[in-house]
């Protein structure tokens, strides 16, 4: 991943590793108030995904309902995203998010678990400072 670095945000208590092209993961509960992404082959391995990756779903992506029916998930009638971050300015909140084709943005933390994707393709190295910027991920606070 050249010279890139990828923190480990709400996963602090569990092993940790870069994503790769074709990667399986899984959303997972990683028990610390956040979801993520897990690799599918170790569950307590999480895998860090750097701003602009892009995902394929297994079928079409499920979120957690707020809703006055919160017993039923939501479905997001799509199978790709693109992993982005957002909130970058402000230290305590959610960072990670997937847009998906529509331009919706949805929390990662509000992704059902269990959930399994594809790494489809990173993105291309930075060749400035402000692509080197927009890669960067948040700092994990808490």
């Amino acid at each position: 991943m050249g010279g890139r670095k990828c923190a480990t945000i709400a996963f602090r208590a569990s092993k940790s590793r870069s994503a790769k092209v074709g990667d399986k993961l899984i959303t997972r509960d990683f028990g610390t108030g956040t979801r993520g992404f897990a690799a599918s082959e170790y569950n307590d391995v999480a895998v860090c995904v750097l701003p602009g990756t892009e995902l394929s779903f297994a079928s079409e992506v499920r979120r957690s309902s707020t809703a006055l029916f919160a017993w039923r998930d939501k479905v997001i009638h799509y199978k790709t995203a693109i992993f982005r971050q957002i909130n970058k300015g402000r230290v305590a909140a959610h960072h990670d998010a997937l847009e998906f084709p529509d331009g919706e943005i949805v929390l990662l933390t509000v992704l059902s678990a269990s959930q399994e994707a594809t790494v489809l393709q990173l993105p291309a190295e930075p060749k400035n400072p402000a692509e080197v910027a927009a890669q960067a991920r948040a700092a994990f606070v808490g």
